[in-house]
């Protein structure tokens, strides 16, 4: 049987993170650089453990007024001490609550910036494998970050996105351009359809291109996002997709 993960970002302060948490499998909580701080943490994690959601660290640059959204915002050993002391806070908190945390995705500006940089990916992957050898990368198919990863053993997995829209090259298409985001949930629906079991989907310019994927994101910050995750899984299982944590 096909099965996929599908995760959420969440602890971003979105009013439908606990229903979010009941349908996903896997989560991403935001850790203090963007947004997050303990009490947030906390109660993202309780409700994790309660919904059997695997639970994973959500590190930007150090930049909560830009939302982690603004490229290049911090480098060297600046970025390396944030990153590490935004992961161990949240697995600080985990293992306050008897848990572990099973993975690491970059967010935003980061994620994209890791994608194609390669000095700034080793360097992230250098970070996760400081806190842990066993926690996986979470980030886009191919990318530098991927290759880093391979390169130093670190697990990786790969993902794609339900609701956002694709370049020809591969690349998400930048939030500041119209389409960026999907509104539409049957687009997003068969998006995931045609991820899940296809390994494909159509990009912004109508091209059919090659996306494999071992986890699929929906952003806890898009509207409706509960709404959303509920419709994916509905269509994925009706296709005959499984869907449980990719770690």
């Amino acid at each position: 049987m096909t099965a996929i993960d599908l995760n959420a970002d969440v602890g971003e302060g979105s009013a439908c993170d606990i229903e979010l948490l009941s349908i996903v499998s896997s989560c991403n909580i935001a850790c203090g650089g963007h947004a997050g701080d303990a009490t947030s943490m906390a109660e993202t994690i309780r409700s994790a453990i309660a919904n059997s959601v695997a639970i994973g660290a959500h590190p930007s640059y150090p930049d909560r007024e830009g939302f982690g959204r603004r490229s290049g915002y911090a480098s060297g050993d600046a970025l390396v001490e944030s990153l590490h002391e935004q992961i161990t806070a949240l697995r600080t908190v985990a293992h306050a609550h008897g848990t572990e945390l099973t993975h690491v995705k970059p967010h935003g500006a980061l994620y994209n910036d890791v994608a194609t940089d390669r000095t700034l990916a080793e360097l992230v992957v250098q970070v996760v494998a400081r806190v842990h050898s066993d926690i996986a990368l979470v980030g886009p198919p191919g990318s530098e970050l991927a290759k880093a990863a391979a390169d130093c053993d670190v697990p990786y997995v790969a993902e794609a996105f339900v609701d956002r829209a694709y370049s020809v090259d591969g690349a998400l298409v930048p939030r500041s351009e119209p389409g960026a985001v999907h509104g539409d949930i049957k687009n997003i629906t068969a998006q995931a359809v045609s991820l899940a079991m296809r390994g494909q989907l159509v990009c912004q310019s109508g091209e059919l291109i090659a996306i494999v994927a071992d986890t699929l994101c929906i952003h806890g910050d898009t509207d409706g996002a509960a709404d959303i995750a509920r419709a994916v899984v509905t269509v994925l299982r009706e296709n005959g997709v499984a869907i449980h944590a990719a770690r």
